[in-house]
């Protein structure tokens, strides 16, 4: 029962945030003073993995620049202490990051279906580089929860959450029977239906716990709209797996208006910003 990996799907395009993602990954996106896919290698170790995996793309260099050790840097805040060196990340805290290159853009199945390898037969969490989640205070991360349900049910786990009409097509919706609050057996999964076609307002968000059951699917899944492999597609013939609602706020930094609303939100919980940011939007209100 033991979940040591996480797979990090992070080799798209970012098409949604040009121009800046022409030349810059999107997971490298900041929000506040990290960039979105701190967030989410952060959220893995504090759940207990000390294993990750992050599929990356052409023009992905950024990424293992980030998480690799700076030692002139380093020098330099140690010998300027408060100088930066409270918010530089800590090297010796993170465990030893592996990377694997999607060569093509065939899709969120094809990426994760390059890791079968690695994840040896395994449970493993996959955590989508633009999605933070963040647990209340003194409560389990979204990771954390979803190990606890696969520990009691033994079944493949996908986080979801009721998301607005509007929104409805941009997420795979569940059709599912609740067994128990907030968990769902997960009978079909449709991605993006229309409004009126959709079985449930409960979406996917983006974080999924699978048995090694996942990579005989995505095998046999046939190539979709754009060549791509769509995952949705082998989450559908999984057996019996469940569908959590967790306690966690979620961020999407899947588009423009997402990224600034999770910047904004997650810098008026610091302490630091907090008074000054708010003083800011008083003014711009009253401004216009």
């Amino acid at each position: 029962d033991v979940v040591r990996k996480v797979v990090i799907p992070a080799a798209g395009l970012g098409t949604r945030f040009l121009p800046i993602t022409k030349a810059q990954p999107k997971e490298m996106l900041p929000v506040v003073d990290k960039p979105v896919i701190q967030y989410v290698v952060e959220e893995a170790v504090a759940s207990g993995i000390d294993d990750i995996i992050i599929i990356t793309g052409r023009n992905k260099r950024a990424i293992e620049d980030h998480f690799d050790r700076c030692i002139e840097l380093e020098d330099k805040l140690s010998s300027h202490p408060g100088s930066g060196s409270h918010t530089y990340i800590d090297m010796s805290e993170i465990p030893n990051i592996h990377y694997i290159r999607q060569r093509e853009p065939k899709g969120l199945g094809d990426a994760i279906l390059l890791t079968e390898k690695h994840c040896n037969d395994e449970p493993f969490v996959v955590l989508l580089g633009n999605t933070i989640t963040i647990a209340p205070d003194g409560e389990p991360t979204c990771t954390q929860q979803m190990i606890q349900a696969f520990r009691k049910y033994q079944k493949s786990v996908i986080a979801i959450e009721p998301v607005p009409e509007y929104k409805i097509p941009d997420y795979g919706i569940i059709d599912g029977t609740e067994i128990e609050k907030n968990h769902y057996t997960i009978e079909n999964i449709i991605e993006k239906p229309a409004i009126q076609e959709a079985p449930s307002n409960l979406g996917a968000i983006g974080c999924y716990l699978f048995t090694p059951e996942i990579f005989t699917h995505l095998k046999q899944t046939k190539p979709g709209k754009g060549g791509e492999i769509q995952l949705t597609d082998a989450i559908r013939k999984l057996s019996g797996s469940i569908g959590l609602i967790t306690h966690c706020r979620r961020y999407d930094i899947g588009d423009k208006l997402g990224w600034m609303k999770a910047f904004f939100e997650l810098a008026l919980q610091r302490d630091e910003f907090r008074d000054d940011l708010r003083a800011i939007l008083r003014e711009d209100v009253c401004d216009s």
